[in-house]
């Protein structure tokens, strides 16, 4: 329970890459002499500034309250993955693969 309220700092991670993905884009159009891709290029700058803006906060979320943003979610998954193996009846590694193989361990163990 309380990994998750540290896991959070591992975010600083891909921000710093997106950041670094962002300098070198914003290098490029820098050098650029046409109008065209250098409003494209900032476009795309600006979109990564968000990007890791975005991930940092949810990190630091993470951290500050101490639990998953995700969390709230996971049960609802975990239950329906039990309501579809209900369904199904048995799991899926109970079942038999293949009837020859269980064929021939009957046959063995008379």
């Amino acid at each position: 329970m309380y990994m998750f309220k540290f896991l959070g700092i591992f975010t600083v991670i891909p921000a710093t890459v997106l950041l670094a993905i962002s300098f070198f884009v914003l290098l490029t159009v820098y050098k650029l002499k046409k109008g065209g891709l250098k409003v494209f290029g900032q476009v795309i700058a600006v979109l990564l500034w968000l990007a890791a803006a975005l991930v940092f906060s949810v990190g630091m979320y993470s951290v500050l309250v101490g639990r998953c943003p995700m969390r709230g979610q996971m049960p609802h998954r975990m239950g329906d993955m039990m309501m579809n193996q209900q369904m199904m009846g048995k799991p899926m590694m109970e079942k038999p693969m293949m009837e020859k193989p269980m064929m021939e361990k009957q046959k063995m163990m008379k």
